[in-house]
């Protein structure tokens, strides 16, 4: 980015800010909502620092579990009462239909910022021509791979998800010859929450079995292409991954990794800030690359993610929270967040920001990763979408664990999804 534009860049930022809110009678004390994972708990109050500067303002995060289904659950209990309380919630990209109702428009007073963020990300926090929340960074997952181990044992990163298997049963036999003992082979999130959806997504689109519910509300899941996708994971389990990926989510999968334990692992951008951290038994000893696909001219699949900024109905200090949404969804707070956390900016200038390209190389080519996103089907199942995916995480968990075959699964989730379906989604 040259100098001028990111000059303006940050003017405008500060304008909005400055201009939604100005200098404050009385200073608010807001609370904002938030999962978070690896160091952005700590990292937060650095965040906000400048604005709470400029506006005489401070802000009291609110942590929330790590699980995104836990999360979503006490955000509506929260709307649902009208809590007012709360201020401002941190929200998943796949929220936005089943929560937009609680939520401020903030169409007009984002209407110079919008148009700088990706359009598919806006229009994915857009519910009835109404934007209810605003981008703060965006997801895709990747696959971590250890360069050491692999050039060790001549390997190169996979293609398949057959390679990879077969790559990392290859590598974690050696090494536990030499003496590693504790090391597997790939570690990613096999728990029963949202995490396992986004996992399974990506094997079954990957295979060519589409994406549970197609973008006209098809019902697609039960197809061979799945159960293969399915079977393939399941031959995981107790070979290249431990028994205890089942209970995994993203911290425990990046424990294991960050202690230089795994050979490969399924994670979003943050794991490799903190990877690369001076407490990071392989630091400067993995890259990533997009992950495997089930055979070759398939297409790799990665879920597309992400995190947004929504400001509650219920608030009593509205002002002051879009204020803070406006300044956090900006520019200024991304380039932080990118530098600090490798979280993946939203606006598009950002991608060629010296800075960030310097202090993390790896966001200008999480491009690559980021083009073969797919999305959760939230879209076509609105408001049912949270109990679309309980079920197919439910019925991937059971096949991974041996309670049914991917095939009998797969089969007995058409039936619960076309029952929960109805006339219509």
């Amino acid at each position: 980015m040259n100098i001028m534009k990111g000059r303006a860049l940050r003017a405008t930022a500060t304008a909005a800010m400055l201009a939604v809110f100005g200098a404050p009678v009385v200073a608010e004390e807001l609370f904002y909502v938030s999962g978070a994972v690896g160091n952005a708990v700590e990292n937060f109050k650095t965040l906000v620092k400048p604005w709470e500067e400029a506006t005489g303002n401070t802000v009291t995060l609110v942590p929330m579990p790590a699980s995104t289904t836990d999360q979503f659950g006490q955000y509506r209990l929260w709307l649902a009462a009208g809590a007012t309380d709360i201020d401002l919630y941190q929200t998943d990209v796949i929220w936005a239909p089943q929560l937009a109702d609680h939520f401020v428009d903030l169409t007009e007073v984002a209407k110079d910022l919008a148009p700088t963020h990706f359009p598919s990300i806006i229009q994915s926090q857009t519910v009835n021509g109404k934007l209810v929340a605003l981008p703060i960074f965006t997801d895709a997952p990747a696959l971590y791979y250890r360069t050491d181990l692999l050039e060790k044992h001549g390997k190169t990163p996979p293609k398949t998800w057959a390679e990879l298997a077969e790559t990392a049963k290859f590598i974690q036999d050696a090494e536990r010859a030499e003496g590693a003992a504790d090391l597997w082979g790939f570690v990613w999130q096999g728990n029963a929450y949202e995490g396992l959806t986004c996992n399974a997504l990506e094997w079954v689109k990957s295979f060519g079995g589409g994406q549970i519910v197609e973008p006209d509300g098809t019902i697609s899941i039960n197809n061979e292409n799945a159960v293969a996708a399915l079977e393939a994971a399941k031959s995981w389990v107790g070979t290249i991954s431990p028994d205890g990926v089942l209970a995994y989510q993203e911290e425990e999968a990046r424990g294991v990794w960050q202690t230089g334990n795994a050979v490969f692992m399924r994670n979003w951008p943050y794991a490799y800030g903190l990877g690369n951290g001076d407490d990071s038994a392989v630091k400067g000893k993995f890259a990533v690359t997009t992950l495997p696909v089930g055979k070759e001219g398939d297409t790799s699949a990665a879920t597309l993610g992400g995190w947004n900024v929504a400001v509650s109905k219920y608030s009593t200090k509205q002002e002051a929270a879009i204020s803070l949404a406006m300044y956090l969804a900006g520019p200024e707070a991304q380039k932080q967040r990118a530098i600090a956390e490798s979280n993946l900016p939203t606006i598009i200038a950002l991608y060629d920001d010296a800075d960030i390209a310097a202090a993390q190389p790896i966001i200008p080519q999480w491009k690559d990763v980021f083009l073969n996103a797919v999305p959760r089907p939230s879209a076509p199942t609105l408001g049912k979408y949270n109990e679309v995916s309980a079920k197919f995480w439910s019925a991937v968990h059971n096949t991974l664990s041996g309670q049914g075959s991917a095939a009998e699964n797969l089969e007995l989730l058409e039936v619960e999804l076309t029952d929960i379906k109805g006339s219509a989604w």
